[in-house]
């Protein structure tokens, strides 16, 4: 969609007349009606306080003309994945896991900074992906070809011991490189999520059911 369609499909989605949403970002309801009509566009001021008013990107006002993609993890980002400055405006270079409040709050970008860059860090995950590979083999099982920048929350899988305590090993707000290998065991998949400290493998059924650990060794 152009500019002009985004905007008018915003402004009826929450209600708003063309002099209501004028209003609310301090411009005139001509202004308005000329962004609707295709005549001209916001500038960026404008841009990032209507952006704020629809909870939605500058990249999706403008008619989503980039694939954003975080500078940080590398992963694609749609509006509800992006990480927001401490006003509250949208950050487009980042992920939501990589970049909050204004700062870069999680481990994976602290990875960059402790060993020098991204070129350092990927020399990094090949060594990382190496190790985990000698433990695969040891246990007989596929092996890994590369990591992925994963969320906490969407890999601590919760374990039951022997005792009958159910244990988690991560964090839900940290990040974590990772892999998952489907149909590895039969009807289960082998999952790998290590840190600058340790390395956690587990088999799950599908969504996480029924999780076993298999390793979690400190590095």
């Amino acid at each position: 969609m152009e500019t002009k369609e985004v905007i008018y499909q915003l402004r009826t989605k929450k209600g708003l007349s063309q002099e209501e949403l004028a209003e609310k970002i301090y411009v005139t309801r001509q202004a308005v009606s000329r962004w609707e009509t295709g005549e001209t566009i916001p500038n960026i001021d404008t841009l990032k306080l209507l952006s704020k008013l629809f909870d939605v990107s500058i990249n999706t006002l403008l008619g989503s003309p980039r694939e954003l993609v975080c500078k940080c993890c590398g992963m694609p980002l749609n509006d509800s994945d992006l990480g927001k400055e401490a006003d509250g405006n949208f950050n487009e270079e980042y992920c939501k896991w990589c970049y909050a409040d204004g700062e870069y709050t999680l481990d994976v970008w602290k990875c960059y900074v402790e060993l020098g860059g991204r070129e350092m860090f990927e020399e990094f995950k090949k060594r990382l992906v190496k190790e985990i590979n000698a433990l695969l083999e040891i246990e007989g099982l596929p092996q890994i070809e590369n990591l992925n920048v994963l969320p906490g929350e969407f890999v601590n899988i919760e374990y039951t011991l022997p005792n009958g305590r159910l244990v988690k090993f991560l964090d839900d707000d940290k990040t974590y490189l990772g892999s998952q290998l489907e149909g590895s065991l039969g009807d289960r998949c082998i999952g790998v999520a290590a840190g600058m400290d340790f390395i956690l493998i587990c088999s799950y059924e599908a969504n996480g059911e029924n999780p076993e650990l298999i390793i979690y060794k400190k590095r």
